[in-house]
């Protein structure tokens, strides 16, 4: 099925006769394939008499070397699955299985994506991207102050470059195009954070999606922003490219180094907003970040610090 897709994933028309010489098949069974590729990976397939079959877009799938051509410099060992569970799940099985790090998960789809607070991540195959970055960390917790905020600066700067102007951070780990969610991020360890660990950083962006009817919050997507389709190819080698350079700094200047651009692409920087805590709730307007990542929030005339990966902000209604 995956070499039927690839012959059709440039968006023109092939006849079945064709497309049964190129893989060795009757034309019947490429009916039969074009049917599995509609019903398992939901891709519309135009079937017009005299001019044959055609996918309603075209695909761009992944490919290591087409990666690699657009890097400056050698990347990262890249793993592409046509489907996992999750990328973070398999990197972290990577990790248990002794794959040294660091290394890059990429998938065409997701079964079971995952975003922050449990939260179900729509993957649908070969439209966005499923990435997860495997590093080992030494040196203890200062390797991982404001690490997830330094991951978003780099998706944030790769989205920009990629033509979406508007894309901006909201604390702690999306980027969000006008209060749309184009982006997340999700950071896993593994091991001692105080000694020797190994950290994930996953990271989900809408890049091709257009329509999606199961994801319960506003989003967009790169090519409904700029109007393009978009190679993710390409999209991957810019984001490896920031990231690498914005990990760099990280690790020689410390999330100081960097808080005063996370505050700058901030979009709700003296905004009112509502941190929620489970039950609690708590009323404020944001002050920025210190120097370990945590948000600041005046509160009642108080500036008081908040952290921690359950906790959710938002915008209030009078903001």
């Amino acid at each position: 099925m995956l070499k039927l897709l690839k012959l059709l994933k440039d968006g023109r028309f092939h006849s079945g006769e064709a497309l049964g010489a190129a893989l060795g098949v009757s034309r019947s069974a490429v009916w039969k394939q074009l049917q599995h590729l509609e019903a398992e990976l939901n891709l519309p397939v135009h079937k017009v008499r005299g001019r044959g079959y055609r996918l309603a877009a075209p695909l761009s799938l992944l490919d290591v070397e087409a990666i690699e051509q657009g890097l400056a410099t050698p990347g990262w060992p890249t793993l592409i699955y046509d489907e996992i569970d999750s990328t973070n799940a398999q990197a972290l099985r990577a990790v248990s299985g002794g794959q040294q790090a660091p290394f890059l998960v990429l998938a065409e789809r997701q079964s079971a994506g995952r975003g922050r607070r449990g939260r179900n991540w729509a993957s649908p195959f070969a439209e966005n991207l499923y990435y997860s970055l495997v590093l080992r960390i030494e040196g203890g917790m200062r390797q991982l102050e404001g690490l997830s905020l330094v991951v978003g600066l780099a998706v944030m700067q790769t989205l920009r470059a990629a033509g979406v102007s508007a894309a901006g951070l909201k604390w702690p780990n999306d980027v969000l195009v006008n209060n749309r969610k184009i982006a997340g991020i999700l950071l896993e360890l593994v091991g001692d954070p105080a000694d020797v660990c190994h950290v994930v950083l996953g990271i989900g962006v809408n890049v091709n999606m257009s329509i999606n009817n199961e994801v319960d919050q506003a989003w967009t997507s790169v090519r409904l922003e700029t109007g393009r389709q978009v190679d993710r190819n390409q999209l991957v080698a810019q984001l490896n490219e920031n990231l690498q350079a914005y990990l760099e700094r990280h690790r020689h200047e410390g999330f100081t180094g960097l808080q005063a651009e996370w505050e700058q692409g901030h979009l709700w920087q003296g905004r009112a907003v509502s941190l929620i805590a489970g039950v609690n709730v708590v009323e404020g307007v944001v002050l920025g970040i210190d120097r370990q990542g945590a948000l600041r929030l005046e509160v009642e005339g108080v500036e008081k610090s908040f952290s921690g990966g359950e906790l959710s902000l938002r915008l209030r209604d009078d903001s």
